[in-house]
């Protein structure tokens, strides 16, 4: 029975539940500091700038995840600090509405840590992303304590990620590591390599220009005729 079917045979339906249509905005409450909003921009601008290229994923922040139609506002909404699905159109949405999505869930879930979620964070939705999600990456983070731990699905259960010698975590879903850099969680590439942001990449471009020009004037070469 699909979703649509199983609504109309459905009498007497509480309150508390949502219906469709898709056209849902989400419902998530404001991040609690500025440095968690920080830290979800930088993941977002990130991964989007290094994907640039890329039309088949999307990426969000603080967004809420309607997976039933049952959905009550008191204990089902489920709306990550940061998650990422693959095989999907890119597109701006109001919220991610599994059911007007082929029944995608994501592919990778990162939780940014604080004083009031983080035993949610840990058991209750780490629970529902592994039994209901079937999400395949789940990572948490702290930016002030800086904890941080990731998890694969493998059988159906969470698995603690191991680190490498540098203590980051890999993402198989993403293709990318995972590291604590200056305070903040970032994206690396398989070389280690920090992923950069659009004005990080800019200033890197700079100091190449600037570093070549310099080479080119110690061998009396003006670099403006080149």
């Amino acid at each position: 029975m699909t979703i649509a079917q199983e609504l109309e045979s459905q009498q007497g339906i509480s309150s508390d539940v949502i219906f469709p249509p898709s056209d849902l905005y989400s419902d998530e409450p404001p991040l609690e500091t500025e440095l968690h909003l920080r830290q979800i921009i930088l993941l977002l601008t990130c991964l989007e700038w290094l994907w640039r290229d890329r039309n088949d994923f999307y990426a969000a922040g603080n967004l809420t995840i309607y997976y039933s139609p049952h959905q009550r506002k008191s204990s089902d909404f489920r709306g990550p600090d940061f998650f990422v699905v693959l095989g999907c159109e890119r597109k701006t949405r109001k919220s991610w509405v599994v059911w007007e999505e082929n029944g995608k869930y994501p592919n990778v879930i990162i939780e940014i840590l604080s004083e009031s979620t983080a035993n949610t964070d840990k058991d209750l939705k780490k629970q529902i992303y592994q039994d209901t999600f079937r999400t395949p990456d789940y990572f948490w983070f702290d930016p002030y304590t800086l904890e941080f731990a990731g998890f694969h699905l493998v059988d159906g259960e969470y698995q603690p990620l191991q680190p490498n010698e540098e203590g980051y975590l890999w993402s198989h879903q993403l293709g990318l590591y995972l590291g604590i850099h200056e305070g903040l969680l970032r994206f690396l590439t398989t070389d280690g390599e920090l992923v950069p942001t659009p004005e990080e990449t800019a200033k890197q471009a700079e100091q190449k220009a600037e570093r070549l020009a310099e080479k080119l004037r110690e061998l009396n070469i003006d670099p403006d005729t080149i």
